[in-house]
């Protein structure tokens, strides 16, 4: 208890400095009379998009609250219900100060005309939304063991009607990470599709139709395109990161108790509760230490006096985040595994076994980040290559950057897959869990580093709407760039910080649902895994397509409205303003309409598939599933990244001869769009299907294991 009360008073900590923060944000000017306009019209976009969105969601948080309390476990319905709403707050929270933040850095270029000063304010709108996820996600974790009197392993519970035995304490985790995981899967669908649907229907308007200038505010769709920025990148990445966080403790802590219990029930000699109490001790300790260490690195940024060069800086903040995450859990895990801890034989090394784990994980984390940033970043040569063959037209383009997106999945899955392994030699499937816990126990950081990109491309939209200053444009330019980089980098370490915890989740799983005594195993050779298996990897790619589909059903829809609002006399010439509103009510409009059906799947899945042909079908299902997201997760990505910042390569002048309005240009902006689909929409939605299947397979394993239909 005193361990969960030193971590509740660290979250508490974050939770203070996230709104003075945002307090000190509201506090900046937000500039020119135009700048105010626009900026209230995003932020007021923003949150009716959400308002809207969140009412959907609520209904079927509040139908699945009930089922969980009669069916699952009698408290589970109120933790569910607290994972929702403390996914629900950051995404409000993230969303809310990304829209004060891009206009006041904006407004900071423009007073000051310094790199330095500007990202600073752009940081600080990005540490929210990153400080938020950690610090709300751990906040309603330990309440959730604090109220409820944490874990006991030979506890007993059921839900209210059924009489289906579980563990409450695991349960009540379990469902407080799912109630995380709706919102998030309802976030990143509907975002997406929102923010790419007003995104690639803006280009086309404004590049390839009517030879505008990007962000050029006679283009009806380019408000919409802003909000999208905020909506998607800001809100669905912080309740995606949070799930994943919540999801890799679930998912620790469920592990320590089957090993246990299997230790135990073995006869294992010497293991004891005081093995048990440590293992559940150390993740959440390792989760605390790691948001301490954002606070020192994201406050390192924000003091020290920045350059020209805001990517050091930013790199930087996450390398002293990763780096005292590491020095503190050594100390905290020789504390907790001390001299008369008995340990399991799994550990290789003794007490140094767990910390090992978290560092492969830790260090996994910044390689994936830098592999990523390989492929996507114009300071390479994929992306400079990428750019440089855009001169040979738009078949050229799509081809390179197929091929670039799937020569990038190689390495990261190679570091994922060697993580994974020697975690688990030196530390059994505890290590496991650990090592995916110690990839996300420093993701405020990068979190707050992802968010500081769709801030900073929002200020260069503000500096071209609002007919700033060149000087102005050329800093935010630059800020975009890196942002370019930073999102890019983020969506990386998304995905494979998703890997590693469905990894974790599905050894939860086939613990979970493995009769007592008996050693938790998947026979991949079993006829009924495999057809899991293979199913599973047919639904990623329809749950691709059925994205895919709908964002460019979205996009053509927009096009063909603005369209409309641009023939209008005056707009073109700039003496009338398109309707921008009704532009947004018609993307919020789209987005909800296509977001049911493709969140509901990652629900509906295990629990069809549980329930007809049992709990190792829905195994199966998992693996199958994981193995073909990842893959396509990174290559739909980095392609799309690549894409992007090939653009942005021509447009800054970086290819001779080949600048705006070029035919090369033109090449590389439908690149673009077809990446942004891609990046934004599809790859960003993988990651959370997979997670939201396991924990929703965690959650009914006792279930299955009980019911099956077809035997």
């Amino acid at each position: 208890m005193t361990l969960w009360m030193m971590v509740l008073c660290v979250a508490l900590v974050a939770v203070g400095y996230v709104f003075w923060n945002y307090q000190a944000i509201k506090r900046l000017e937000e500039g020119t009379e135009d700048m105010q306009e626009l900026g209230l019209i995003i932020r007021e976009g923003a949150a009716t998009f959400l308002k809207t969105e969140f009412r959907s969601i609520a209904m079927v948080v509040a139908v699945l609250a009930v089922v969980f309390t009669l069916v699952i476990e009698s408290t589970s319905g109120i933790t569910f219900l607290l994972g929702a709403a403390m996914s629900s707050i950051v995404c409000v929270l993230g969303m809310r100060s990304a829209t004060y933040a891009n206009v006041r850095t904006a407004n900071k270029a423009r007073e000051s005309l310094s790199i330095g000063e500007t990202v600073k304010v752009a940081l600080m709108g990005g540490s929210i939304s990153g400080l938020s996820v950690q610090a709300f996600g751990l906040l309603g974790f330990v309440l959730v063991l604090i109220l409820f009197g944490g874990i006991n392993p030979d506890a007993v519970s059921h839900g209210l009607v059924a009489n289906l035995e579980c563990n409450p304490g695991i349960m009540r985790l379990t469902t407080y990470s799912l109630g995380c995981s709706i919102v998030a899967m309802f976030n990143r669908v509907a975002g997406g599709n929102y923010t790419k649907a007003a995104d690639i229907s803006s280009d086309i308007l404004g590049k390839l139709r009517h030879d505008l200038p990007e962000d050029d505010s006679r283009v009806p769709n380019t408000i919409a395109d802003f909000i999208g920025d905020n909506v998607n990148d800001i809100a669905g990445n912080c309740s995606d990161l949070l799930e994943s966080f919540v999801a890799t403790m679930t998912a620790s802590l469920m592990i320590s108790v089957t090993v246990y219990h299997s230790a135990i029930i073995k006869g294992i000699s010497g293991i004891t509760s005081a093995t048990l109490n440590a293992t559940l001790a150390f993740p959440v300790s390792l989760a605390g230490l790691g948001m301490l260490s954002c606070l020192v690195g994201l406050g390192y940024a924000q003091l020290k006096k920045m350059g020209d060069n805001p990517a050091h800086e930013l790199d930087l903040s996450t390398w002293i985040s990763a780096g005292l995450t590491i020095v503190l859990s050594l100390l905290a895990c020789r504390l907790i595994f001390r001299s008369d801890v008995p340990l399991y034989d799994e550990f290789r090394l003794g007490w140094l076994s767990p910390w090992l784990s978290a560092v492969l994980g830790i260090a996994s984390g910044v390689a994936i980040g830098s592999i990523t940033e390989y492929y996507t970043s114009t300071e390479y040569s994929p992306t400079q290559k990428l750019a440089e063959i855009a001169t040979e037209g738009e078949a050229f383009v799509i081809t390179k950057g197929d091929a670039i997106g799937s020569r990038s999945c190689l390495a990261p899955i190679l570091v994922i897959g060697i993580a994974l392994f020697v975690s688990g030699k030196l530390c059994g499937t505890y290590g496991i869990a650990i090592s995916a816990l110690g990839m996300l126990a420093f993701v405020g950081a990068t979190v707050s580093i992802d968010a500081f990109g769709p801030i900073a491309d929002n200020a260069g939209g503000f500096a071209e709407s609002c007919h700033l200053d060149e000087k102005v444009r050329a800093i935010t330019d630059k800020l975009d760039a890196v942002g370019n980089t930073t999102a890019a980098v983020g969506k990386g370490f998304a995905i494979g910080s998703a890997a590693f915890a469905t990894v974790s989740l599905i050894v939860a799983y086939v613990g979970n649902y493995t009769t007592s005594g008996s050693e938790p195993i998947l026979n991949i050779a079993s006829f009924v895994v495999i057809a899991g298996g293979i199913i599973g990897g047919a639904l990623i790619e329809y749950f691709s397509a059925v994205l895919t589909d709908n964002t460019i059903e979205s996009a053509r829809k927009m096009a063909d409205e603005g369209d409309k609002m641009l023939s209008i006399p005056g707009v073109l010439e700039g003496t009338v303003k398109p309707d921008y509103n009704h532009m947004i009510h018609l993307a919020a409009k789209e987005a909800i309409r296509c977001m049911l059906m493709p969140s509901m799947l990652a629900i509906a899945i295990p629990v069809v598939g549980g329930f007809l042909f049992g709990a190792e079908f829905v195994g199966g299902l998992l693996v199958g599933a994981t193995i073909c997201a990842i893959p396509r997760a990174i290559f739909m990505g980095n392609s799309g990244g690549a894409w992007d910042n090939a653009k942005k390569y021509i447009e800054g002048g970086n290819l001779e001869g080949h600048g705006k309005g070029s035919a090369a240009h033109k090449a590389a902006v439908t690149g673009d769009t077809v990446g942004d689909t891609r990046k934004d929409v599809v790859g960003v939605a993988l990651d959370i299907f997979i997670k939201m299947m396991s924990t929703v397979a965690n959650t009914l394993a006792v279930v299955f294991s009980n019911i099956t239909l077809i035997h």
